[in-house]
């Protein structure tokens, strides 16, 4: 395996940038606090930020950002000092594309195919028996920690049904610290402000408004409580705009109209989360001891980008000098709910800031359409949540000593002189309201997070560190998220290939040359993006029903409850939909939906969520392969309508070119073939059927693994728990733990997919002991 040569600093060189640096003031520019000085010879720590649902039409950097832009100036000044990929794909959802950071395999290759829901088999997140990153840095000495949200794991929700090893998860991944949360996302707003003696809805961004902004239900004054148990009283006035906003910024609960009490009133409710200003972190240890931290705790309140900032800079300064370290934090923002950040965190003059802006309270479901709508004030709110963690970016690189603030407050970010690689993704594209599809960009919202086209997929990814060469460069070659593993092995110096099965190679392709050879080929000639369905959890008492997103035209069955579906502003065909023609109990499936539609309108156009869809680009031509169930049609009695036991696969072919400002990408009805694969390219030129012809054999082995991997357990090798092909005592005794962990719930060992780690599962490991499995040559 290639070693890259770390950045290494001679005496003298180091002594000559030290004299340059206190010669020019930091760099020449009035800054007024020094910049770090230049790096000893250490293996370089890593910092690597994940942004979520941040799509790459959100920045001016890569020459996008639509006709009103969020103002970055700290991911800018990354981007100016190292570099930015512009064909960087991450998966169409957020827990397939971070496990593939960690694990350097695609989603296909783990089962872990769509972001984890409490209704999720344990098969379908990250094994702890796979080498995960952290575990592949331990070997040169890094210690590892993860902060804020990342998503790689089941709940703790409803007895927590697939999270076998509670909240000491992330230490049995190989993390040595991790504080964050468990959630997918920010819980809704709580638009009764904390107050549980008003009704819901009644204040939209989870503060009580002043008196002009809501002369029904606001107010100028009032008593602000904490979960210290102390109150202050607030009023309007001194540059205090908005008192029940500037108590939620502070942690507490506004109480209108009242001065402060002994005791905190009762109607007010410190238990219930309150979208980006409350979270629940589960913490564990070096040593594996794990607590949590609930939404009454002090700690546990606050304005999530600060609080997970804050967090990382508390690590960060922990660590002897004298051992590397990797810190991946994950930030929250810019997931829903859209909620108004602090005031401190914006400029002035930032469009939207001191506007009486309508939030958006509910959270999307992962993997699923959303609706467009107020998208006026979704795009401010966006814009200003943007710049609230973009400001605290820039608290980190200083805090950390990695940069330095100018006088005018601008970032004086020099890596040459630092020994820390600074990594910057998004997780997925930008989710429907939030999509910039106005010029410069104009990316599709009907196509973002949760699809695998360009809006859904292509993201930022900017480095920066010690060992980049000619940095400020734009790299134009195709990078996919699993890349990242192999990257972070290349900086610590990992031998990758010592570490992992020989019968089970990454997808991950190398990266480290684009940041040392400024004229380094393509390392990639395929990119390729999926997401699918994890594995349902049959023990599980709630079963999901229809729910159809007329904007996207699309019928789905992943709510249990109709309340789910009315947050995505969603038609309920479940039980008490109250639609007439639909019964009661409502319907089971999306081919009674489509029929009953299909009766009232022949022309009804929804179609059903597919099951799998991937997609392949050779950078000037992308295919998107959609799997769907089929289902016959009845709309004399839609309830007999069936599932036909078969999918079929539609193809869409494309032509893409992602130069800025305004992209070509693949919108609806720009493709140049559609229809059942495999296409009719007959009427293509010889380049595009060449390109078909390449992308379809790929998805057509995507496929190949998929299916080897969908039936490992049952068909491939039964018993083979840890998946290193071999069924043997080893897997006796990893069942035996799971089974007496969580009263025997869903595990890595649950073979035959039940929800149960029992005797059944034991008794497969048993019938298969000393098999020996070879997976196919793909």
């Amino acid at each position: 395996m290639h070693t890259p040569r770390h950045w290494t600093a001679a005496p003298l060189a180091a002594a000559t940038l030290a004299l340059l640096a206190s010669c020019s003031g930091g760099s020449g520019d009035g800054s007024t606090t020094a910049p770090p000085d230049a790096p000893t010879a250490q293996q370089p720590n890593i910092l690597f930020i994940v942004l979520d649902d941040f799509g790459i039409d959100q920045l001016t950097s890569y020459g996008h950002g639509g006709a009103v832009p969020p103002r970055t100036p700290s991911l800018d000044a990354i981007a100016s000092a190292g570099l930015r990929f512009r064909n960087a794909w991450a998966m169409p959802t957020c827990t397939p594309t971070r496990a593939t950071f960690f694990l350097g395999r695609n989603p296909s290759a783990t089962n872990i195919l769509n972001a984890v829901v409490a209704t999720d088999l344990a098969n379908s997140e990250i094994s702890p028996y796979e080498v995960t990153l952290p575990k592949l840095l331990k070997t040169r000495g890094y210690t590892s920690a993860m902060i804020g949200k990342m998503h790689l794991t089941g709940t703790d929700l409803n007895g927590a049904p697939n999270l076998p090893y509670g909240h000491q998860t992330m230490w049995k991944l190989g993390w040595d610290h991790f504080d964050g949360y468990l959630d997918g996302a920010p819980y809704p707003i709580d638009t009764r402000a904390g107050r549980s003696t008003v009704a819901e809805g009644t204040y939209p961004c989870g503060f009580v408004p002043n008196s002009t902004m809501d002369p029904a239900h606001g107010a100028d004054a009032g008593a602000c409580y904490f979960a210290t148990g102390t109150c202050e009283p607030i009023q309007r006035g001194a540059g205090i705009a908005t008192p029940g906003r500037s108590c939620l910024e502070r942690g507490g609960i506004f109480d209108p109209g009242q001065s402060c009490q002994t005791r905190a009133p009762a109607a007010l409710d410190f238990s219930t989360q309150n979208g980006y200003y409350t979270g629940e972190f589960a913490i564990s240890e070096p040593d594996g001891s794990a607590r949590k931290i609930t939404a009454e705790d002090p700690a546990a309140r606050g304005y999530r980008s600060t609080m997970e900032t804050d967090r990382a800079i508390a690590w960060a300064k922990r660590q002897p000098g004298d051992k590397p370290w990797m810190l991946s934090l994950g930030y929250s923002a810019v997931h829903t709910p859209l909620q108004l950040p602090p005031l401190a965190l914006i400029s002035e003059t930032t469009p939207g800031r001191n506007d009486n802006l309508v939030c958006s309270p509910a959270s999307d479901m992962e993997g699923v359409p959303g609706q467009v709508a107020a998208v006026v004030d979704d795009h401010l709110v966006t814009n200003l949540m943007i710049e609230a963690m973009d400001r605290e970016i820039g608290r980190l690189l200083v805090e950390l000593g990695l940069a330095a603030y100018r006088s005018d407050g601008s970032l004086d970010y020099q890596p040459e002189k630092t020994n820390t690689v600074v990594v910057v993704m998004g997780d997925n594209g930008t989710y429907v309201n939030s999509v910039k599809f106005t010029a410069p960009g104009r990316f599709d919202p009907s196509r973002g997070k949760g699809s695998p086209y360009q809006t859904g997929v292509a993201v930022p990814l900017l480095v920066a560190g010690p060992m980049v060469k000619e940095p400020g460069r734009e790299v134009p070659h195709q990078v996919s998220s699993p890349d990242l593993y192999r990257l972070f092995a290349e900086i610590a110096g990992a031998d990758v290939e010592a570490a992992i099965l020989a019968q089970r190679p990454l997808d991950a392709r190398p990266m480290y040359a684009y940041l040392t050879d400024p004229g380094s080929a393509a390392l990639r000639t395929v990119n390729f993006a999926e997401m699918g369905t994890n594995f349902t959890n049959p023990a599980t008492a709630i079963a999901p029903q229809p729910c159809v997103v007329e904007a996207a035209e699309v019928c789905f069955s992943i709510f249990p409850y109709k309340g789910l579906c009315d947050d995505q502003s969603g038609v309920w065909y479940g039980a008490g939909s109250g639609l007439a023609g639909v019964p009661e109990e409502g319907f089971a499936h999306c081919g009674q939906v489509m029929s009953y539609r299909q009766a009232r309108n022949p022309g009804d156009a929804v179609k059903v969520l597919p099951d799998a869809s991937k997609a392949a680009s050779d950078g000037t031509y992308k295919l998107v392969r959609m799997n769907r169930k089929t289902y016959t049609i009845d709309l004399t009695n839609p309830v007999n309508s069936t599932y036909t036991g078969t999918n079929t696969n539609t193809d869409e072919l494309y032509r893409i070119d992602m130069t800025p400002p305004n992209p070509v990408i693949d919108k609806d009805g720009s493709e140049l073939a559609s229809g059942a694969s495999p296409l009719d390219v007959s009427g293509l030129d010889a380049q595009a059927r060449q390109a078909y012809a390449t992308l379809r054999a790929e998805l057509d082995q995507r496929d190949k693994v998929a299916d080897y991997h969908q039936n490992y357990d049952g068909t491939h090798c039964p018993g083979d728990g840890n998946r290193d092909l071999v069924v043997d005592q080893k897997d006796l005794d990893n069942w035996r733990e799971l089974s007496q962990l969580n009263g025997g719930q869903s595990s890595w060992y649950d073979l035959n997919h039940d929800g149960k780690t029992d005797a059944a599962d034991r008794a497969v490991i048993e019938a298969h002991i000393g098999k020996r499995c070879t997976p196919p040559a793909f």
